[in-house]
């Protein structure tokens, strides 16, 4: 009870400062000025805002912010003849990488993947058929082994078992016993300086099979595979086979004749002496008779 009646006493005295301030603000005339001065805000608030209506005609004419009219702008293009460069065709390879290429443009050649297999299978002949008993494996070539960055990896399994462990001076020799010389780089299992040299001087293109034969340990025979030869050497081979097949035909036809020959002979042979035997037996019937 005690708690409610201090309540109501707070609620009370609080309602009666209200309503002293406000006789307060009355006799100041506080209040009227306050609302008087609301109204003029919201007044010129109102005057201030224009919409700018959205401009709906199209220009023609570029808008200018001057009233007055351009001055009109001289053109001096039939006084100078102007030339435009002719348009520059496009070549079939990357410009980038062409710009780094050691050879003629006319001279890059692209293998086919029949031309870079047939390589690759003559070359695997070759390889069978090299008598020693040396090392050796088979490497088709690349655009980067032949054009641009010569670099020739060299096969994982073949360094590990065959070549140096160390980089070291490695000879590359030709057919003709002409020697180069390359440097062999055995943690990137490859070859690097040299080997551009001799790339270019037996002018490899992309797709030809080279055969590496480890004939000393930092020596190889490279036998040379062209891309674009073997195909020349399967038609002559395919004519060889050919030929050799229209020479046997006949000689095969030549037997036959011969034993159809031989055939009529023997059963003219038969029917001979099947005659003379039925003339024989034909006599005795009649000497028996008489």
């Amino acid at each position: 009870m005690a708690n409610e009646s201090s309540d109501n006493s707070y609620e009370e005295a609080r309602k009666q400062r209200l309503l002293d301030n406000k006789k307060r603000f009355e006799d100041l005339g506080l209040l009227k000025l306050s609302k008087s001065l609301s109204d003029v805000t919201k007044s010129e608030k109102s005057q201030h805002r224009h919409v700018r209506p959205k401009p709906t005609s199209n220009y023609v004419i570029e808008p200018r912010r001057s009233s007055r009219a351009r001055n009109p702008v001289s053109s001096y293009r039939d006084d100078v003849a102007i030339e435009l460069p002719s348009l520059r065709k496009r070549s079939k390879f990357n410009s980038s990488w062409a710009s780094y290429l050691a050879r003629p443009l006319e001279e890059v050649k692209t293998a086919t993947y029949e031309e870079r297999a047939r390589a690759y299978k003559h070359a695997e002949k070759l390889q069978s058929n090299l008598q020693s008993e040396n090392p050796s494996f088979v490497k088709s070539m690349v655009r980067s082994h032949v054009y641009s960055c010569f670099w020739l990896g060299l096969p994982t399994k073949f360094c590990e078992d065959h070549l140096p462990k160390s980089t070291v001076d490695m000879v590359l020799e030709n057919e003709a016993g002409k020697e180069y010389e390359a440097i062999f780089i055995s943690k990137r299992t490859g070859l690097s300086g040299g080997w551009r040299a001799f790339a270019l001087e037996h002018k490899l293109d992309d797709g030809d099979a080279l055969v590496f034969e480890l004939i000393e340990s930092t020596r190889f025979k490279v036998y040379i595979v062209r891309a674009f030869d073997c195909e020349d050497e399967d038609n002559n081979m395919d004519e060889m086979e050919v030929e050799s097949d229209a020479e046997e035909i006949p000689k095969k036809t030549k037997k036959s004749g011969k034993k159809i020959d031989n055939n009529k002979l023997e059963k003219s042979t038969k029917s001979s002496k099947k005659e003379i035997s039925s003339e024989g037996v034909a006599t005795r019937r009649s000497l028996r008779n008489k």
